[in-house]
């Protein structure tokens, strides 16, 4: 495990070094329900948020961590009467995705891209849930498809989590979070 530790600084230090680098701040949107019905009836997601930014490594083939400041709303709506429960769940999002350029290249114009990876949703505050009840760490899968243009880019990626909401489920269990983001920014390349 020793070694392991020093070995991941000198490998994150050498992608450093020999590399095409490409910072990458954004903003966004996202839409989150859950994969269960809670005590105030269907999820229902409402607009959600993000701001934040991310580093990918390399041209064809690439790696990308990054860090969002999110904001998550979802609506729980009880078919039986007009009552409305907005939630909403702040935190950090971390998501290492490692990705492809399928069309286009560094001099390209236009770029597609595809991607998938996985992230770490740390919850720092939450509106109309007990922050008590829920885990503060979550963690999830996505895969999504980008377009470079220029100097801009648009990311749009559906999340999966991995982990229940929740930390004691029982009746009023809400389920994983599913998470659909976009997110849109400039790209700013760095020689080598």
């Amino acid at each position: 495990m020793k070694k392991l530790i020093l070995l991941l600084p000198a490998l994150v230090i050498g992608l450093f070094s020999f590399s095409q680098k490409t910072i990458k701040p954004g903003i966004g949107l996202n839409f989150t329900d859950y994969s269960k019905e809670g005590p105030g009836g269907k999820a229902q997601a409402q607009v959600g948020w993000q701001i934040g930014g991310s580093i990918a490594f390399g041209t064809k083939f690439y790696w990308e961590p990054g860090l969002f400041y999110v904001g998550k709303s979802t609506d729980f709506v009880n078919p039986g009467s007009t009552t409305e429960i907005e939630t909403n769940i702040n935190g950090f999002r971390i998501p290492v995705a490692v990705g492809y350029q399928i069309i286009g290249d560094q001099q390209s114009t236009v770029v597609l891209r595809i991607f998938g990876g996985a992230s770490g949703f740390f919850v720092t505050s939450t509106d109309n849930i007990n922050k008590d009840s829920i885990n503060t760490s979550n963690f999830g899968l996505f895969a999504g498809a980008g377009v470079d243009f220029w100097k801009l880019y648009i990311d749009l990626s559906y999340e999966w989590s991995m982990s229940n909401i929740q930390k004691d489920a029982g009746a009023n269990d809400i389920g994983k979070g599913r998470t659909l983001f976009i997110t849109a920014g400039i790209r700013i390349n760095l020689k080598k």
